[in-house]
Parts: C-alpha cells; structure tokens; sequence
C-alpha cells in the first residue's frame, strides 16, 4: 500500500507513504487516495481527514516523473488519460469531498503535492515546509487543476510567479499569500492538525457538509448565482437535528 491510515477519534489520518520517493505520487498511489476517499464518504466514524506525508522532508513531491515521462512517450491520448484525468479527478475529489480535508504539510509540496494543498479545504504547514510549481522546468503547466486553483486562492499574479518561475516559496510565505492557514514548528504539526479538525467536528456533520458545499460550488460562480447556491444548501439543513439542537442550546442559553 502507498498511503497508510490510522484514526484520531473521528478524524482520519491518511499518509502518503513513499518517503523513498519524497511521497511522489505515482498511479497506484493517486488510485489508492482516491479510492479510499470513495470509501471514507460514507463512513460514519469518520467525520474529517488530515492528510500528510510520510517522514519530516516531505508532504509529497507531486507527480512520480518516471511514470509521468512514461506516459507522455507513448503520445498525447494516453498522457491526458493518465496523468491530467486521474490527477485532475484526485484534486476534484479533495476539493469537494463533503468532509473536512485538512492537509498537515510535513516537508516541501511541489507540483502535484502542492496542487493537493490548493485543493484541500484547509492546510497547517511545518515551519520548514516549502511550495513549488516546478512543472514549467519539465515544459508544460501544472496537470492536477494547480493552474486554476491557486490563482483563485492567492491572486493571479502571485500565482503567475510561483507558476512561471518554479521558484519555491517558505511556509511563512505561503502563509500571507492565503495558501495555508497556519505554520508551526515541525514537532506541533500533527496535533496542530488534529485540534483544528476537532474545533470543527464540534459542529453537526449536516452544517459543516453545507458549509463546505456551499463555498467550495459557489466560489467560482457570479455573486447572484453564489447566493442561489447557498439558499439551496441552507434548505437542505433547515429539517435537520443538528439546527433542532443547535437552536435548542442557543436558546435554553437565552432563557
């Protein structure tokens, strides 16, 4: 296996395990993530994930460029199948996944590893971690949704830089460029993670599923179709126990 999982509670620890390889994500670990997520949907012991790499040098170096290379020598079709669907249909999957996914960025996040960040709902970095987007210095932009989604959540130009000059950047950078939410030392990275999966997994799982669809579909839509999107998602709470109990507490509070 190319990821391991263990819990915390209700949260799901899931570890990209090839620290030989810098946790490079090559097919069978791309299909594994992905499936497991599948199967994690449904699951109800698991109300959020935090996913990090293996070892302290790496969160994952992105694509594993021996399959990549491989790929792309047999000809264009075979290259978007394999490397833009499957890397693309991951990020997807993270980025609209209905629980929390918070990425524990334990080393550098190049390429696929950083795109993996871009689209996790929320990411707490090691003081040492670094981001790149070294896809340029191989002759083609960013596969995994990397040249859409972090110009969406950093500005066009900052991400123009990372994306043109492959240049990595500090976690303290990322930091104030909006990529990740917190930075902290190497040794508080797991609990920090984890503390910030309770703080949310004391609100009802219909809410904070909501919560997550609603920005995460409405982000990119016109401001009127985005409050169209969050009506609808707050329709879908309004006969759930989590609002009965939530009002219920607030207002015994009142009382």
């Amino acid at each position: 296996m190319s990821i391991q999982v263990h819990q915390a509670e209700s949260t799901a620890v899931v570890t990209i395990d090839r620290p030989d390889k810098l946790n490079a994500l090559d097919y069978t670990t791309i299909d594994e993530l992905s499936a497991w997520l599948d199967g994690a949907t449904t699951d109800e012991s698991i109300r959020s994930i935090v996913l990090m790499g293996s070892g302290d040098r790496a969160f994952s170096a992105g694509a594993d460029i021996v399959c990549l290379a491989q790929s792309i020598d047999v000809g264009t079709v075979p290259a978007l199948q394999d490397i833009v669907t499957r890397g693309q249909g991951l990020t997807r999957r993270i980025e609209q996944f209905p629980k929390p996914i918070i990425a524990a960025v334990n080393g550098l996040a190049y390429g696929g590893g950083c795109e993996i960040v871009e689209a996790a709902h929320l990411a707490v970095a090691a003081d040492h971690a670094t981001f790149a987007k070294p896809e340029i210095s191989l002759g083609f932009p960013p596969p995994f949704g990397g040249s859409q989604r972090l110009p969406r959540h950093i500005g066009r130009k900052r991400a123009l830089e990372m994306i043109l000059t492959g240049d990595a950047v500090d976690a303290h950078r990322a930091h104030e460029m909006g990529l990740v939410n917190r930075v902290v030392p190497a040794a508080e990275l797991l609990a920090a993670a984890l503390e910030l999966a309770v703080r949310i997994e004391r609100h009802a799982p219909t809410a904070v599923h909501a919560c997550l669809a609603a920005v995460t579909r409405g982000i990119n839509l016109s401001i009127d179709e985005g409050l169209a999107v969050e009506a609808a998602w707050f329709a879908t709470t309004v006969p759930t126990a989590g609002v009965r109990r939530g009002l219920d507490r607030f207002l015994s509070r009142a009382q």
